[in-house]
């Protein structure tokens, strides 16, 4: 137990310390996260609070855990730099989402082939038990590139990717050191502590984000911990037993997926790329209905947290009654959301920082000049 206190008091440290550096360069060197019309900010913020998050969390790693205790580890430091550099180049140049889509699957080649991060079994969800090896690695990549985005993409609110990436870590790194797996419970401490101390620089009002150097990293170690969390966390033979599995892992992770889920599925029965922007994740809905960034942070918070002690205390119903369960139950609050609150009329102002322009200018890089502003008011 000192270790992990110790390797996550290190994490936040180091965290903590480098924010402010890394928006004293992101000032001196103009690079901002400009706002447009579907951001929610409008003034120029710095997006490499990932940068911070990384180091906090990669050195303790490295220094606390041993190879020879978790080998798998090595190849899970490789996919984290391959994901972080993926994520570092987006917050600075402008990449497609074809390109951010191979690097997401050469960092999920490494977790799958060479460390062996699969699923290979349902656990009994739907009767399925062992899977065929072809099945269990496409439903691994499925698993990992989902969640990669689901954090991506859930990090559209001031706190609210890291306030939820907290909570899931937390979880996980509870489990993990009452199943006396201290590798993983200091992975999972180590990255909670780092994104601790990048929330005191993020909460609303945001002073820094973590862009997607942060965001893409926060979600390949959930989607390592989660895997591992079912394929262990139902065996009778580990010292922590917990049964539906599949139902809980999914629960801790439920707002960031499920949101995904249904958002990239919108969007593809729209005839759209599923990677296209919009403005239908539930932050947004919220958002449109008056609540504030603080506030929605804390009700898909306290949302996760509702449906974790769901899916733990009615676990005895197995996983599939429980996840068909929680699944129901999201998709019917998303309707009461969209059909029965009405949603609030707001101002948008969008700040363009081009010289004497107000038409939209498309641009390689997210380097922006300072030297003069347009405003564009949107309803």
């Amino acid at each position: 137990m000192l270790t992990v206190l110790l390797t996550s008091l290190v994490s936040f440290t180091i965290t903590f310390l480098a924010i402010p550096a890394i928006m004293r360069v992101a000032d001196q060197k103009k690079l901002f996260d400009v706002p447009d019309a579907r951001k929610l900010h409008t003034r120029p913020i710095a997006s490499l609070g990932g940068v911070g998050i990384f180091i906090g969390f990669l050195i303790p790693i490295l220094i606390s855990i041993p190879a020879n205790t978790n080998p798998e580890f090595q190849y899970f430091i490789a996919s984290a730099i391959v994901i972080f550099f993926l994520g570092l180049k987006d917050d600075i140049l402008v990449i497609s989402a074809k390109k951010k889509f191979l690097g997401q699957l050469a960092a999920t080649a490494i977790l799958v082939h060479l460390a062996g991060v699969r699923i290979n079994s349902m656990h009994g969800f739907l009767g399925i038990y062992e899977l065929p090896e072809i099945i269990s690695i496409l439903l691994s990549y499925i698993t990992i590139i989902v969640t990669i985005n689901a954090f991506n993409l859930i990090d559209g609110v001031d706190g609210l990717a890291g306030s939820l990436g907290v909570l899931t870590t937390a979880v996980f790194g509870v489990y993990f050191y009452l199943a006396g797996m201290p590798g993983y419970s200091m992975l999972s401490f180590t990255m909670m502590a780092s994104l601790v101390a990048f929330l005191f620089f993020n909460f609303p009002p945001a002073k820094i984000f973590m862009g997607d150097s942060g965001s893409l990293l926060l979600g390949l170690t959930n989607a390592l911990l989660v895997i591992k969390f079912i394929n262990v966390a139902d065996s009778a033979a580990g010292q922590f037993p917990i049964t539906a599995s599949v139902a809980i892992g999914f629960s801790i992770l439920i707002v960031p997926l499920l949101d995904t889920l249904r958002v990239f599925s919108m969007r593809i029965y729209k005839g759209r790329s599923p990677f296209s922007p919009d403005r239908n994740h539930i932050h947004h809905l919220l958002l449109d209905r008056g609540l504030s960034h603080s506030a929605v942070t804390l009700s898909c918070v306290g949302l996760n947290l509702f449906f974790i002690a769901m899916a733990y205390f009615g676990r005895k119903v197995g996983s599939t009654v429980l996840l068909s369960s929680m699944i129901t139950g999201w998709f019917l609050m998303i309707g009461v959301v969209i059909n029965f609150w009405k949603s609030t009329p707001k101002l948008v102002i969008a700040k363009r920082y081009q010289r004497g322009e107000t038409t939209t200018i498309q641009s390689s890089t997210k380097v922006v000049s300072m030297n003069s502003e347009a405003a564009i008011v949107e309803q």
